[in-house]
């Protein structure tokens, strides 16, 4: 149960501001907490306008069954005055079993609803949006934290500067961070992570790929897909690159000046496909350009979870070099 106790639970909690991403996070997290004492717990969600007094008194009279029960009543704001009288009357003296979770913007419209409850004794959990660069700052170090690391001023800042101010966004980068680091956070540690990333392209994840380097090829990646690159020309990318090394490599050796009139390449990306080659066998080419050419029909195809059929063939096309450095 992990600690908690039905009396622990708040019996009336008001998500009271207009961030959408505190206040669908205080909704999730008072969901687990009320299923930590009750796996069964009975949860039910309204909206405020189209809910009745007498749906309300309904859910909200003692059950004959006993056992949890967690009411959310979204939009707070648009209750309807004969709701907000019957709501404040129950606030008064509620139910032990029951739990009324209510999402209230927190602006002039239904403050008396939002006032009444709090003078009834419910817990508040804010969710305004951040206003100023030190809130700003205040919620990038607890985001640290909250994903097990930590965090200092100038790197919150730096954070910022990198990502911009749109929480979600923040939220997630302070996340992907912490996943991919050791934890702790320093101004430097966004700089490296940060410094170029926009210019992160297929070909970035190619050259990664062909050379066997799997964690940077999907770090590449999801940054790709993180700043908006398409993933059609990711798998082109990585098809030229299958391509381009098995070219190089049936030509046998040669200096990439002499090669290049052959091939029809420039000696550059000729010098880079030896480099890239080596450690590659046939069978290993073979099998690379099948992964990529399944690869390019997943993701041109159609498929459901076209970043899935990218991070898969990566794995596939370094298993396939493995397999022939054995």
């Amino acid at each position: 149960m992990g600690g908690v106790t039905p009396a622990s639970l708040a019996p009336i909690l008001l998500v009271l501001g207009d961030e959408e991403l505190l206040a669908t996070r205080a909704v999730t997290e008072a969901v687990a907490k009320v299923r930590s004492v009750d796996p069964e717990v009975d949860v039910r969600e309204y909206q405020a306008s189209a809910l009745t007094v007498g749906e309300i008194a309904e859910m909200l009279s003692p059950s004959l069954f006993g056992g949890q029960r967690l009411l959310i009543l979204r939009s707070g704001q648009d209750a309807r005055k004969d709701l907000v009288a019957a709501l404040l009357a129950y606030a008064k003296n509620p139910d032990p079993e029951v739990q009324l979770l209510v999402v209230h913007l927190g602006g002039a419209k239904g403050k008396a609803f939002a006032d009444g409850l709090r003078a009834a004794g419910a817990t508040v959990v804010p969710a305004v949006k951040l206003k100023g660069h030190r809130d700003r700052v205040a919620f990038v170090r607890d985001e640290i934290r909250r994903a097990g690391g930590k965090c200092t001023d100038d790197a919150a800042e730096a954070l910022i500067a990198a990502v911009g101010n749109d929480m979600r966004e923040l939220a997630a980068a302070c996340s992907q961070l912490v996943a991919d680091t050791d934890g702790r956070i320093s101004a430097e540690t966004v700089s490296r992570y940060y410094r170029g990333r926009v210019e992160v392209t297929g070909f970035t994840v190619a050259d990664a790929t062909m050379v066997g380097d799997v964690p940077a090829a999907l770090e590449a990646l999801r940054w790709a897909l993180h700043v908006g690159v398409d993933p059609v020309p990711i798998a082109d990318a990585l098809a030229d690159g299958v391509r381009t090394v098995a070219r190089v490599a049936s030509a046998g050796r040669g200096s990439p000046y002499q090669l290049a009139s052959n091939l029809g390449m420039p000696a550059w990306k000729i010098e880079r496909a030896q480099r890239q080659g080596r450690g590659w066998t046939p069978e290993g080419l073979v099998r690379a350009m099948q992964v990529a050419a399944e690869c390019n029909a997943a993701v041109k195809g159609g498929s459901d979870d076209r970043a899935y059929a990218l991070e898969r063939a990566v794995f596939s096309v370094a298993a396939a070099r493995q397999g022939s450095t054995r």
